[in-house]
């Protein structure tokens, strides 16, 4: 009698722990599946809300630290006087019919002066420099895209993205080197200095006014400084331009005026196709280049 219910008892108790040993990989497994479903519900709620937490903090960065830096006057010294000086010296002293190539590269070479000097306290990362060149090669592509539409093109809205993000030094230099790489499909002339500057000025101007606060990266904030800078900056450049370039020493205030006049329809189109694509691409771009940047901690504006 004792050794059966040793016997028992010993079934018993390997019966308790083969029912517990199921019952912990049961719970084990409840446990993994449970923690799964609440991941990917948070990466949802982290998805939906990312964009607009990110403008918060952002908003608050700029709030507490809108101060121009150093880099930033050096930049501006050289993007609104030494880049002015080049093209004139080109046009009012030089052949600006055959030399417009040797222009166009000293002012890629005085645009990366404030842009590189972003690294004067570290070394530059290769995917800093990369993202650069990407956003370059997608306002070069948008132009070739929208080859067959005059002026509706999407290079101002690119340009004005990455001044918001990166700095109107990053600003400035896509939009110059856009300007001149596309040109090499659209045809490289005297005309392509001024649209080097125009596209680069209007980059710039969008991260200097981000910077302090007066450009927020909003639709409708971008959509209305994208449309009045397209208007008036580039407008009014290329138009100058038009004059100098076609007119040469001949320039007469009556010519002058109906060039500015007849340009106003080119203007109003590249107008409204730069706030189109501030629109449709401002917040998915701006939510990737934020993600980017603090992902791989890229350079700030």
């Amino acid at each position: 009698m004792q050794r059966e219910k040793g016997i028992s008892s010993t079934n018993t108790s390997l019966v308790d722990e083969l029912y517990y040993d199921t019952n912990s990989l049961e719970v084990a497994k409840e446990k993994t599946i449970y923690k799964k479903v609440i991941n990917i519900e948070e990466k949802r709620r982290k998805s939906r809300r990312y964009y607009f937490m990110r403008n918060r903090v952002t908003n608050r960065h700029i709030l507490t630290d809108s101060k121009l830096s150093k880099r930033t006057f050096v930049a501006m010294f050289i993007i609104l006087l030494a880049i002015p000086f080049t093209i004139y010296w080109s046009v009012f002293h030089g052949n600006q019919r055959e030399n417009y190539y040797m222009t166009s590269l000293i002012i890629v070479i005085e645009t990366m002066i404030p842009f590189f000097m972003v690294f004067e306290d570290r070394d530059p990362q290769a995917r800093e420099l990369v993202i650069i060149a990407v956003l370059a090669a997608i306002a070069v592509a948008g132009r070739g895209a929208f080859f067959m539409l005059p002026q509706f093109k999407p290079v101002a809205a690119i340009v004005i993205i990455t001044g918001v993000c990166f700095g109107g030094e990053a600003g400035f230099l896509v939009g110059a080197v856009s300007g001149l790489v596309s040109n090499f499909f659209f045809g490289q002339g005297p005309w392509t200095p001024w649209q080097m500057f125009a596209f680069g000025i209007i980059g710039f101007i969008a991260g200097v006014l981000f910077k302090k606060g007066m450009l927020k990266k909003k639709k409708i904030s971008l959509c209305i400084y994208g449309g009045i800078s397209t208007f008036l900056i580039y407008g009014f450049l290329l138009d100058t331009a038009s004059i100098l370039m076609f007119s040469e020493k001949n320039i007469t205030k009556a010519g002058a005026i109906s060039v500015y006049i007849s340009g106003v329809p080119f203007n109003i189109v590249h107008a409204i196709s730069t706030i189109f694509f501030l629109f449709v691409l401002s917040k998915p771009m701006i939510e990737k280049l934020d993600r980017i940047k603090i992902k791989y901690g890229l350079i700030e504006p």
